[in-house]
């Protein structure tokens, strides 16, 4: 299940020529299981025809602030009513001017004005009308009256400028409609430092040792963390995920690169999440040519790196919550409560890598909560997005007991 299944998505379309995007956008929300009901300015339907939204919503577009609306039991401003978000993609600035004065002359600003839930807005236009003050002045408002603003990317614009003002991503925009519909923010004011993903540690220029971590537990805790309302910084190392531009994200390669990273940045957070899986062992050189194949083995001389998550132990400041992962094949549980206990965590998630579902490179995980105090939670398989939600609200909750 999504977090969109479900869900009522009042997709507003003006006049940009970044209107057609909005079919993918309406196509991508409804196979997450969202209902998707249109609404268009005049100026919109110079780029796209309502029969094509019509078609792929399954529902008449609202078009002009009178006309008949056959077949659909949800009248005009009603729709504001019926939808649980409300998002603007694309947003012109004349409807940011509109929607930042109140102005409401045709069904898409009335319907905006009459919404009182999570509202989000895409702008796309010339980079010249995006940075002119006016603009500049009523995103600002616009965002202190709670609205999501996803910022327009830098790219070839249609007028064959190069600059800021293309349409962000559809993915992005995505991100933010569920940001929007997450309505409790249990983390909002939190700093969240979360790591995931491997580390690679080179041997010669062509060749190094790593480990199956993919980042995507990482990823799902930091995704989740700012769903919930933290501010999140994420280490990772090398994946092959998608970037979460919601997050600020420090790309690392080696586990020396990862301490120095996190080191760096831990006096900052409130909450740390370690779920990279970070080498325990580096080679001991660091050949900076090939090495050449010969006919007898080859021996590799490896020593320790950092233990990053020992030493962050050591060093944690008052208040501050740290969470580590134990990943194990055998004696889960035993293994999982040492490493709590000797490297001073104050929770630990453990998962045993023999489980199915719940190895590396899986959509699930199957996670069992170890606290110092001796406590203990044992979570169902679940979607890894699921579980770091579990694991998030665990972590938050010893927060508050500290410093509320």
């Amino acid at each position: 299940m999504t977090k969109l299944e479900g869900k009522h998505v009042l997709l507003g379309i003006s006049g940009s020529i970044a209107a057609y995007l909005s079919c993918d956008l309406a196509r991508k929300l409804i196979k997450a299981g969202a209902q998707v009901q249109t609404v268009m300015t005049d100026a919109a339907k110079a780029f796209i025809t309502p029969l094509t939204l019509q078609t792929l919503t399954g529902r008449p577009v609202i078009q002009g602030m009178f006309d008949e609306v056959k077949q659909w039991d949800v009248e005009h401003v009603g729709a504001a009513q019926w939808a649980d978000v409300f998002v603007i993609a694309p947003a012109t600035a004349n409807v940011m001017a509109k929607l930042t004065w109140g102005l409401a002359d045709d069904s898409l600003t009335a319907a905006f004005l009459a919404f009182d839930k999570g509202r989000v807005i895409a702008p796309a236009m010339n980079t010249v009308m995006y940075e002119n003050p006016a603009t500049r002045i009523n995103e600002e408002i616009l965002r202190e009256r709670g609205c999501l603003i996803v910022e327009p990317q830098v790219g070839l614009l249609a007028c064959g400028d190069v600059g800021k003002g293309k349409l962000a991503e559809i993915d992005d925009i995505v991100l933010y409609i569920e940001y929007a519909l997450e309505r409790e923010k249990p983390l909002k004011g939190r700093r969240v430092l979360v790591t995931a993903g491997p580390t690679v540690e080179d041997i010669d220029p062509v060749r190094y040792i790593t480990n199956h971590s993919t980042g995507r537990m990482g990823y799902a805790v930091a995704y989740e963390a700012w769903l919930m309302g933290a501010e999140v910084t994420l280490i990772s190392g090398p994946v092959e995920l998608k970037a979460l531009p919601v997050c600020r994200t420090i790309m690392v390669r080696s586990a020396g690169d990862m301490a120095e990273a996190v080191f760096r940045e831990k006096d900052k957070a409130d909450i740390i999440i370690k779920s990279a899986a970070v080498a325990d062992y580096r080679p001991a050189v660091q050949s900076l040519e090939k090495i050449k194949k010969a006919e007898e083995g080859f021996s590799l001389d490896l020593t320790r790196t950092t233990d990053i998550l020992a030493e962050l132990g050591k060093e944690k400041k008052a208040g501050q919550v740290l969470v580590g992962f134990a990943a194990e094949t055998q004696n889960l549980r035993e293994n999982a409560k040492e490493k709590l206990e000797k490297k001073h965590i104050d929770l630990i998630a453990a998962n045993d890598l023999t489980s199915p579902g719940s190895g590396f490179g899986t959509d699930t995980n199957q996670l069992l909560l170890l606290w110092q105090d001796g406590g203990s939670k044992e979570l169902e398989l679940m979607s890894k997005e699921e579980a770091a939600k579990e694991l998030l609200l665990a972590a938050n909750e010893i927060w508050r007991e500290r410093n509320d």
